[in-house]
């Protein structure tokens, strides 16, 4: 399986943090907030789950922008392979 190095953002982290703080953002938002968080220092990969919701939210009008850069963020670290 190919390794994607690519790591989340210093900008993209800091609203990831943000979000999991915020008690009014929703479970989606915490849930693709805390991957993204955990793609910004170590190597891990984007596992099919998180792929299939980030890009469920970027194909949906029902999302914040906020919540769909997550997203984007989310699905660019995911295997090539998939």
């Amino acid at each position: 399986m190919s390794i994607n190095n690519k790591k989340t953002s210093s900008e993209v982290a800091s609203q990831a943090a943000k979000t999991l703080s915020d008690k009014n953002a929703s479970k989606t938002a915490k849930r693709l907030a805390a991957s993204a968080l955990a793609q910004s220092v170590n190597g891990k990969q984007t596992g099919a789950e998180m792929e299939d919701l980030a890009s469920a939210v970027l194909n949906s009008t029902k999302y914040s922008n906020a919540t769909k850069e997550l997203a984007g963020s989310v699905l660019t670290q995911s295997s090539p392979e998939r």
